[in-house]
C-alpha cells in the first residue's frame, strides 16, 4: 500500500514537471534599452541645446546601462533631424530633441514635412532658459527704461542684433517691439560671435541671445545685461530684472526650452522608463548646478505637460509671425 502510494506520488510529480517543461517558464521581459540609443539633435555641436543633451545623455547612460549617443544634424527648421529620427523603427532606440525652435518652425515654414504634435511622442522637458537683452558695457543706457525711452524719442535710431531671421531670438525682438511700442531696426547675423562684434563696435545697440551664448562676454565684462525675457528672474542672474519689471510690460514671457521626444508608435513602457529616469536625472544636484552655470534650469515635465507647452508655443509664435508679417520660408 505504501509502495503504491509512493509510486503514484512520484508519477504525479514527474507529470507535473513534464507539463512545466513542455509549457516552459514565463518568458523574461527584456529590459529597455538593450543596445545603445541614438539622440538626434537639430543643432551643431557646442550650442546650448547640444551641451544640455550631452550632460543628460551621460546621466542616462549611467542609469540605464547603455550608451546614449548624441548625433548632431543641424538644418533649417530641424527638418533633417526630424526626418532621421522618424526614418527608423519606433522602438525607443532613436530619440529626438525638439525645442522652442521647433514650435517656431511650424508656423514659419510653408511646407514643414513633419508635425511635431502628431509625429512625435513627448517624453520630458530637459531644461528651460530665458534670453538676455544686453548692451555694450560702455553703453550710455544704464537701465532698460533708458533704452526704451531713447527708442521712443528717436524712432528707428537703435539697432537690435540677433542671430538669423526667424530664430526665437529674432521673434523675441519682434514681440518686444510690439508690446513696448518702440521701433528698433533689426540686424540679423549668422551667429552669436558676429553679433557680439557688432555690439562691441557700436554698430548695434542691443543684443538678444541666451546666457550660455553670451557667457564669456558677460564674464569678461564686455556686455551688460539689462533684462531677461522670462516671467521671473533667472536663478543664475538674480540681479537682472525681467522685461516685465524693467519695461513695465505685464505678461511678457519668452521662455525657451529643450526636450526629449520619441517617434510616434514608440511603446508606452519605453516612454515611461525614459520619463521616470529623466525625472530622477534632472533632480540630481550636480547636473542642476552644471546646467544653471549656463543659465539653464533643469526641469522635467510629464508628457502631457510637454505636449501642451509645445502646442501653446506653436500658437503663440504663429500670432507673432502673422502680426509682424514675416514671410514663410
Amino acid at each position: 500500500m505504501f509502495a503504491t502510494t509512493t509510486r503514484r506520488s512520484m508519477l504525479l510529480a514527474l507529470a507535473m514537471a513534464a507539463g512545466l517543461t513542455a509549457s516552459g517558464p514565463a518568458p523574461a521581459q527584456s529590459t529597455y534599452p538593450t543596445r545603445p540609443v541614438k539622440i538626434i539633435v537639430p543643432f551643431g555641436a557646442g550650442g546650448v541645446a547640444d551641451v544640455t543633451i550631452r550632460l543628460v545623455a551621460e546621466k542616462l547612460s549611467e542609469k540605464l546601462g547603455q550608451r546614449f549617443i548624441v548625433e548632431n544634424m543641424p538644418g533649417a527648421g530641424g527638418i533633417t533631424a526630424a526626418r532621421a529620427a522618424l526614418s527608423g523603427a519606433p522602438d525607443g532606440q532613436t530619440l529626438a530633441m525638439l525645442t522652442n525652435g521647433t514650435a517656431v518652425s511650424v508656423p514659419l515654414f510653408a511646407n514643414l514635412p513633419f508635425d511635431p504634435l502628431t509625429d512625435f511622442v513627448p517624453i520630458s522637458t530637459l531644461g528651460t532658459f530665458d534670453f538676455l537683452f544686453v548692451v555694450n558695457a560702455k553703453s550710455e543706457h544704464k537701465s532698460f527704461r533708458d533704452l526704451v525711452e531713447a527708442a521712443k524719442q528717436k524712432p528707428d535710431s537703435l539697432n537690435v542684433a540677433t542671430i538669423a531671421v526667424g530664430s526665437t531670438q529674432h521673434l523675441t525682438s519682434v514681440l518686444f517691439k510690439g508690446e513696448a511700442g518702440v521701433d528698433l531696426r533689426h540686424v540679423p547675423f549668422r551667429n552669436t560671435p558676429d553679433a557680439l562684434v557688432s555690439i562691441l563696435r557700436d554698430d548695434t545697440q542691443l543684443l538678444i541671445d541666451s546666457q550660455a551664448a553670451l557667457k564669456s562676454a558677460l564674464e569678461g565684462q564686455q556686455v551688460r545685461a539689462l533684462a531677461t525675457s522670462g516671467p521671473r528672474r533667472s536663478a543664475s542672474l538674480p540681479d537682472v530684472p525681467t522685461i516685465q519689471e524693467a519695461a513695465g510690460i505685464a505678461g511678457f514671457d519668452v521662455t525657451s526650452w529643450n526636450a526629449l521626444f520619441a517617434p510616434k508608435g514608440t511603446p508606452e513602457a519605453v516612454v515611461q522608463t525614459l520619463h521616470t529616469t529623466l525625472k530622477e536625472v534632472l533632480a540630481a544636484e550636480d547636473l542642476k548646478a552644471r546646467l544653471l552655470d549656463l543659465g539653464i534650469e533643469a526641469r522635467s515635465e510629464t508628457p502631457a505637460e510637454l505636449k501642451e507647452r509645445l502646442r501653446s508655443d506653436i500658437e503663440k509664435w504663429r500670432a507673432v509671425i502673422e502680426k509682424a508679417g514675416i514671410p514663410k520660408q
